[in-house]
């Protein structure tokens, strides 16, 4: 059984997330700030956190900074959980690595779909041959790059992102294919975070990031 986290300090919203996770099959734990969450992840990690950005004390934000700059934790899967328009906040949030946002108030239905697509995208098996354009080579089982003779470290979006252009050599992927295959959720509106990421990329390839092509009002493409 899948274990699925909670940090929310409302009990109310809380006890029916936990409630609502519980039905559809999951392990759950619940937690009202960061102060219980870390001890208790020190001794396990979850498939999957829920973190309120709103919480006393210690945010859900820096909580989420914590967990991405954690060799242990890096990898964790978080949905925030986010207040009606919150829009900065769930960009910020996204941008820092978390996977998906619920906007609240929302539905029950709504909740375990995210929760469940999240999941099904972080347990596909990843594929053991290196990926390569030009001499940029990407190895999914390693997540490690190298541009060059030289190992480029990215952030987990940067890889997927890249993972995405180099799997789909030469051809163009719209912004919205990638906030979808990278991000995997309706991110309209908010798709200026591609090229934000782009960018970084292209940055840390340094003379090799020229391999990722601009196809102007349309989105992206790696090669020829």
């Amino acid at each position: 059984m899948q274990k699925v986290w909670v940090v929310e300090d409302e009990d109310s919203i809380r006890d029916m997330v936990i409630y609502a996770l519980g039905t559809a099959g999951f392990e759950t734990a619940g937690f009202e700030s960061g102060e219980g969450l870390f001890p208790r992840l020190k001794e396990e990690i979850p498939a999957l956190l829920m973190l309120d950005i709103m919480l006393p004390g210690e945010d859900g934000l820096s909580i989420l900074r914590r967990l991405k700059q954690s060799q242990a934790w890096r990898r964790l899967p978080v949905i925030l959980l986010t207040a009606k328009g919150a829009e900065m906040d769930r960009i910020k949030g996204l941008d820092m690595g978390a996977d998906d946002y619920v906007t609240k108030p929302f539905s029950v239905m709504e909740l375990i779909s995210r929760v469940k697509t999240v999941l099904r995208r972080c347990e596909t098996a990843e594929s053991p041959a290196a990926l390569k354009v030009g001499a940029v080579a990407l190895y999914p089982e390693k997540r490690a790059v190298t541009a060059g003779e030289d190992e480029v470290t990215l952030t987990f979006k940067e890889f997927e992102l890249l993972r995405a252009l180099m799997a789909s050599e030469g051809v163009v992927l719209t912004r919205d294919r990638l906030l979808d295959t990278v991000w995997g959720f309706d991110y309209s509106g908010e798709s200026r975070t591609v090229d934000m990421h782009i960018k970084s990329l292209r940055q840390k390839l340094g003379d090799y990031g020229k391999l990722i092509r601009t196809v102007r009002n349309v989105g992206y493409k790696m090669g020829e």
